[in-house]
């Protein structure tokens, strides 16, 4: 079947000239045409997400267009009213991010839905934040997060501003199976697309009303104002969409000594100087780190290429830098807005912090000092988003934070992801309150370490490539259901939580129980005094994350919990791979 579906794209003139080119040059290679051509590209709960190039199991302007034409048929469905309102749409920096904007753009105006197009690049949040400004229908971005240099996507939103949740994905992803001919979706000539009023620009007017509201959520200004020649930030875009809206909101907070990283400035999406353009990684604070070093810098931060996600490295009082984690600048976030909402008399009774599974449960323990409850969803913020929309509707919590370990936080409800922008500020103005009264961001977390206890935690990541890296990934997950309580080498797992059956076990008693969180291909471990270890296939990439945390009464406590709780985990999977 994928022979023909190649011949097909090789052969018809609907495919333009350089994409049939590329194909003919890989004629001869059978498993590169399988890999391209052996399914479509999947619309999971994110939207597309892949390596760009031509074929049906990649990102190109015929996969975005096909994409696009089911999104419209599933707009339409919802009548004239919904067409009328229109779809935002912007795109990072990426390698054919503003031509795929487009795409989508005019494909949208083909149906008669109307497109707001952003004029050049933004970060996801601001995209966010702009489908509810404008009371669009829904929005689409085109980026691939963090991905590598060589992928691409296509992130779909409702109108609630936040990504679509797994039940209207699926209902989008049959409307674009429903797309049988792909040489039938041809997109607006632009200029008649803005003549007929469905192609309109949009930009500042946007902008300016986003950076107000980040503005809004300053907790200390005053502290700011004091501060400003004294604290020094380097900041680095990774040469993505963060650079424009971060230093704008940092400046008009009245941080006065941002420095950015001049060669990860400009927006570029080779991203020439790191082998992988994610804040999560220490290799993208190379440059950063270097120049902080020379300048003394308290706090180094760093975007990812859509500008969705924060890392953060903190001058220690030694004067050298220390790379935080996710989970680490979530806690230290949560803490800091609790603190100083309590000082100020505002913490209601019923606030709410929200987190995923998969992330650290320390921010249960600095919650409840301040008597705030936390929530969980499964993994993927757009659950978080869910919840705000939820609790907005029904007026029974307060949302306070939000965040997840793979550096995603969010303060505030007018954006319904994670948003950079916010953290940065956020994290900024905190070293500045922290710097005032001589300490730093590593100080606080060490205090709440010996306050709560030493939660540590650990991520892996098993990549398998292709149709068969598919097919082990299914195994894997098959196997570990078959030993749910076995091997687990005296480490101490109370619980175990399946949620693709929905049905958790107590280890100890043997009891059954149902759980709250819809279906997902996971399987959640609990450990004694908060830890847990959890399996799930990636929900954008062909791989296996294995997560691990821990809680000690002790940093060696917890770092030789740490290390056999990950041997015991990484061991067990590779028991597995053994069988293949």
């Amino acid at each position: 079947m994928y022979k023909e579906t190649y011949r097909f794209w090789v052969e018809n003139p609907y495919f333009d000239a350089l994409t049939r080119k590329e194909l003919w040059s890989i004629a001869a290679n059978e498993g590169e045409i399988e890999d391209r051509f052996y399914r479509d590209l999947e619309f999971g709960t994110g939207g597309l997400r892949g390596l760009i190039g031509a074929g049906t199991n990649r990102i190109n302007r015929y996969t975005v267009r096909r994409a696009t034409q089911g999104l419209a048929g599933y707009i339409a469905g919802f009548g004239m009213e919904a067409m009328a309102r229109g779809v935002v749409i912007a795109h990072d920096s990426r390698r054919l991010s503003p031509e795929l904007a487009e795409e989508a753009a005019l494909v949208l105006c083909t149906v008669g839905i109307k497109a707001y197009l952003f004029e050049s690049l933004r970060p996801t949040p601001v995209l966010s934040f702009a489908v509810r400004e404008l009371r669009a229908v829904a929005g689409v971005v085109i980026t691939a997060s963090h991905n590598p240099r060589g992928y691409n996507g296509y992130k779909v939103y409702w109108e609630d501003g936040g990504q679509v949740t797994p039940c209207r994905a699926r209902a989008i992803t049959t409307r674009i199976q429903a797309v049988a001919d792909i040489t039938r979706v041809v997109p607006m000539e632009r200029q008649q697309a803005v003549a007929k009023g469905l192609l309109v620009s949009i930009g500042e007017e946007i902008d300016r009303k986003y950076v107000k509201l980040v503005k809004g959520l300053a907790l200390r200004p005053g502290v700011i104002a004091r501060m400003d020649d004294s604290c020094k930030v380097v900041y680095s875009p990774l040469h993505g969409a963060g650079n424009m809206m971060v230093r704008r909101v940092l400046a008009e907070l009245g941080f006065r000594k941002v420095l950015v990283v001049p060669e990860q400035e400009a927006p570029d999406g080779e991203f020439p100087t790191v082998r992988y353009p994610n804040p999560e990684a220490p290799d993208a604070f190379r440059l950063a780190l270097e120049l902080a070093e020379k300048e003394q810098a308290d706090v180094i931060m760093a975007t990812d290429p859509d500008a969705d996600r924060l890392g953060v490295a903190c001058r220690e009082e030694d004067g050298s830098y220390r790379l935080l984690t996710g989970n680490q600048i979530g806690v230290l976030l949560a803490d800091y807005i609790l603190a100083r909402r309590a000082e100020q008399g505002d913490l209601p009774a019923n606030g709410v912090i929200v987190k995923t599974i998969a992330t650290s449960n320390m921010v249960r323990a600095v919650a409840r000092q301040y008597g705030i409850e936390v929530v969980e969803t499964l993994t993927g913020f757009k659950f978080i988003g869910e919840k705000i929309a939820e609790y907005e509707a029904t007026g029974e919590k307060t949302f306070f934070f939000g965040f997840e370990e793979s550096y995603g936080y969010l303060a505030g409800t007018f954006v319904r992801d994670k948003d950079a922008v916010i953290a940065a500020a956020l994290v900024a103005e905190a070293v500045a309150y922290y710097k005032s009264r001589k300490l730093t961001l590593g100080r606080v977390l060490e205090t709440l370490y010996e306050r709560h206890g030493y939660f540590l935690e650990d991520l892996r990541s098993i990549t398998f490539e292709g149709r068969v890296g598919q097919e082990k990934i299914q195994l894997i997950m098959e196997q570990l259901r078959d030993q749910l309580e076995d091997g687990w080498s005296g480490l101490p797992v109370i619980r175990v939580d399946d949620y693709l059956v929905g049905r958790g076990r107590d280890l100890v008693t043997g009891e059954e129980y149902g759980l709250v969180l819809s279906q997902s291909d996971v399987l959640h471990y609990h450990l004694v005094d908060g830890g847990f270890l959890q399996v799930r296939p990636s929900g954008t990439e062909s791989k296996i994350k294995l997560y691990v945390s821990v809680a000690g009464k002790s940093r060696e406590e917890a770092e030789t919990l740490l290390l056999e709780a990950r041997d015991c985990l990484v061991g067990r999977l590779q028991a597995i791979l053994g069988k293949f």
